[in-house]
């Protein structure tokens, strides 16, 4: 039985074009997505639109990561997180605009900023499918759609009022393409104090670069300008449960050893939350 188009995916459909093609609109087509040329891509029974084409991204996140992931983020202790990201969109684009969210993982930043602009609707990308059934329930005006965000986005020119970057690799090119003019970019990244209780305990951690700041704002400038720049920072503390499952949200969990998460004395019970948020105008 074919999959019925869902409401918000239905929404965003002005904004996609065919991967293959990279310049004809989608429509539906008895539980899929088609270009004129016959390209034609599924409507998972999740909710979410497979684009991706040819070989598979490897890296997106397992159905372990993104169930700890769900339940550290259930606790709100990342909430400020995605209160500044609601912010500096609604401090910069009316409540009708378009929300890319890249490497949008279970939809968390999304479904923040849709919260914050009531006629907005919000579009998702990302490579894991895990992610992608939660991000297709986050919120019933955000669509998600499988891609690869390396790779030129299946989206037309200058559709997007807001490209939202948490936490996720970036495409500055491309980034630059899909905004508006008037648009925002806004990137929340990890500054050198994030989560060090953590890492100090856990050497396998994936550390974060020293001159990670200055190879952002290389990659950044020739498309970007910073307008305001945040940071967040704050105490808290952890359950032994809650800190397992922030080693397991992240890519970390690719590199700790159970019998290092199974020690009782590694695990600190408070760490540092601290980001850098900046939304960039295009250039």
């Amino acid at each position: 039985m074919p999959v019925s188009l869902p409401p918000a995916l239905e929404l965003s459909l002005d904004l996609l074009r065919c991967p293959t093609c990279r310049t004809r609109r989608l429509h539906p087509d008895r539980g899929a997505l088609r270009c004129p040329m016959g390209h034609t891509f599924d409507i998972a029974r999740h909710g979410y639109a497979g684009l991706l084409t040819g070989t598979r991204a490897t890296s997106g996140d397992d159905a372990t990561m993104v169930q700890a992931r769900g339940r550290f983020l259930s606790t709100g202790t990342y909430t400020p997180l995605r209160q500044v990201g609601a912010r500096l969109a609604a401090d910069a684009v009316s409540e009708q605009a378009t929300v890319v969210d890249v490497g949008c993982g279970t939809g968390y930043y999304l479904a923040g900023v849709l919260d914050q602009l009531p006629g907005a609707r919000g579009l998702g990308l990302d490579t894991s499918v895990r992610a992608l059934r939660s991000a297709a329930r986050a919120h019933d005006r955000a669509a998600a759609v499988a891609w690869d965000i390396f790779r030129p986005f299946p989206l037309a020119d200058g559709v997007a009022d807001v490209v939202l970057d948490v936490f996720a690799p970036r495409n500055p090119a491309e980034f630059h393409r899909v905004l508006r003019p008037t648009g925002r970019l806004i990137v929340i990244r990890p500054t050198g104090r994030h989560l060090a209780e953590l890492r100090g305990r856990l050497p396998a951690m994936v550390t974060i670069d020293p001159t990670k700041e200055q190879r952002l704002h290389r990659a950044l400038d020739p498309f970007f300008e910073a307008a305001v720049t945040e940071q967040v920072e704050y105490p808290v503390t952890l359950t032994r449960p809650g800190a397992l499952d922030l080693v397991t949200m992240t890519p970390s969990a690719r590199h700790v050893s159970r019998a290092d998460l199974n020690d009782d004395g590694v695990l600190p019970d408070q760490v540092t939350v601290s980001v850098l948020a900046t939304a960039y105008r295009p250039r």
